[in-house]
Parts: C-alpha cells; structure tokens; sequence
C-alpha cells in the first residue's frame, strides 16, 4: 500500500482536460519522481495532493483513508512558483510559515535555528526577504517546507536557479531526510537527479499516465539488450550463432570496444561464457541501459 494512493483523478478545466482518469501509487519511504513535459498534468496532481484543487471525479488516499485537511498539515509543498513576503525579516517570515504548519513558536525558533545554520545563512535572520538572493531565498523556502518535519515532502523543481554547490547540499538533505523515514514527490525534468534520487517514477503526459514502477526496473525494460565489451588482442570477435550479433568493434592497439547485441531470450552471461570459451580476454563486460533522459524523450515522442 502507498502512503499515497490516487484512484481514477479526472480533472477538467473547461473544454481542457487536465487529467484523465489517473491512477497511481506512491510507496510509503520512497522518493518518487513525477515526470513529464510542460503541460502533462503534473502540477495539477500535487494541487489535487495538497487538496488546493478538488477532482472532478477519483479520488486520493492518504495512508489507505481517503485524505482529508488535516493530512495536508503533514505535507510539506514547496511549489515550482517559489514566493516570500519581501518586506517582512527572513527570521519573522520562516517562524510564521514554520507555525502556519502547527509548530509552537519555541519549537519553531529552535529548529529554524538549527536549519539555518546548517545551511549557511544564520546572519540573514534579521534582513529582509528582498535583500536576499534568489539561491538564498530559494533556501528559506526549502527549510519552511521541511522545518515541521512532514511525512510527505512534494518537491517541484526543488534544484531550480540553485548552483552546483547549492544543488549538491539540497541532494544532501533530500536523501538525508528520506533516510529519516519522509516519503518525497520529487517533481523535476532534471533526468540526472532522478537517476540518482530517485526509487520509482510516474511519467504522465498529455493528462495520462505513460509508465510507472521502480526507476531501475523501467531502465531495464527499454533497454535494447545490449551489451558493451572491452577486451585485448590482435584478433576481432565474431557473431555467436543463436547468442549474440556484434554490433560495432573499435581496435586501438590491440583494445577492443566493441557492442554485442544479445538474441532474445538470451542472458547476459551466456555471451560472457561464449566469449570466455573462445578464448577472447575480457577487460570489462558490462549491460548497456538506457539513461532515463533517453527513455522520457522516447515514450513523449512517441505518445506525440
């Protein structure tokens, strides 16, 4: 059972249909990836989550009961359009957004506190919002996501207008904080951050839901059963009848990179037997997978 469940979301706006008949699960201690391009329904999802938006029919379950408002005070949102109050002090901004969520004003104080220093902007408790850069106030809005301590974290565009340096801290604390037991929604087009982050994905596009499950899982499916070798000698290797088809074979004095194909049906270690029994010497033998970038620019295109 997921920590979050979404049977049947349909959600219209007018004549244009925002989700269609949406249905998919969100595993309790997982980071989840909510993928797709501009305009698939995602952020409509998150609203529908947050109950900032009612669907027009399904509906969502929070911890196997249908949702209800006071769930959402478990749920931190840090929503794509960042938004601080620029006038007021970052220390009086954090303590307001930090109790709107439930937090006493001493427990609130005491955690800000903490969180501001581990992220390097203790002396900015007293400026004001518009003195700050957009990297600094895009900090202070992470930390009011998450300062409540929330057992769902919906995370859209979390690494966006961050530098490297600052993109690798909030990782940090994105992993650091699903290691506590948070269940995340990381919604983001940055392929390379849901490689690394993330345990499952759902990729929704034109209001559908296109594939969902666990991120290695869908690698290995779209994979073209490839696999890349790189070994020694002065001879080539050959087609394996019934096993394999090389591809492509690359010599630089005497070091092969070569592309094998497997037959379908055939396992991985099948060629490397093959190989080995011919006498080839293998240096690295290894399954060629599809990146995710790959994957989602595939399945777009082809529900284009």
């Amino acid at each position: 059972m997921g920590l979050i469940e979404c049977k049947g979301i349909t959600k219209r706006f007018g004549e244009k249909v925002a989700l269609d008949n949406l249905s998919v699960d969100i595993p309790k201690g997982q980071i989840f990836g909510l993928l797709g391009p501009n305009g698939a329904g995602k952020t409509t999802l998150i609203r529908i989550i947050n109950r900032i938006t009612i669907p027009n029919n399904g509906e969502v379950f929070f911890d196997g009961r249908p949702i209800t408002q006071s769930d959402v005070e478990k749920i931190g949102y840090l929503p794509e359009e960042r938004g601080l109050y620029r006038k007021m002090e970052v220390g009086d901004q954090a303590m307001y957004l930090a109790q709107l969520k439930g937090m006493s004003a001493a427990d609130a104080r005491k955690e800000l506190k903490q969180w501001f220093i581990r992220f390097g902007i203790q002396d900015w408790w007293k400026k004001k919002v518009e003195e700050l850069s957009k990297g600094m106030a895009q900090k202070v809005q992470f930390i009011t996501t998450v300062v409540h301590k929330p057992s769902l974290m919906i995370l859209d565009e979390p690494f966006s207008g961050f530098d490297p340096v600052n993109a690798e801290l909030i990782r940090k604390e994105i992993l650091r904080l699903n290691d506590e037991g948070a269940t995340i929604i990381l919604s983001t087009h940055n392929m390379e951050s849901v490689e690394e982050l993330c345990d499952s994905i759902a990729l929704i596009n034109k209001a559908k839901l296109v594939v969902t499950g666990g991120v290695d899982e869908i690698r290995r499916h779209y994979g073209n059963n490839n696999i890349e070798l790189i070994y020694t000698g002065e001879n080539t290797i050959s087609d394996a009848e019934g096993v394999f088809k090389v591809l492509s074979d690359d010599n630089n004095v005497g070091r092969h990179t070569a592309v094998l194909s497997l037959e379908e049906g055939v396992p991985s270690n099948a060629a490397l037997s093959a190989l080995l029994a011919d006498g080839v010497t293998i240096n690295s033998f290894k399954e060629l997978i599809p990146r995710m970038n790959d994957i989602f620019i595939k399945l777009v295109t082809e529900e284009a």
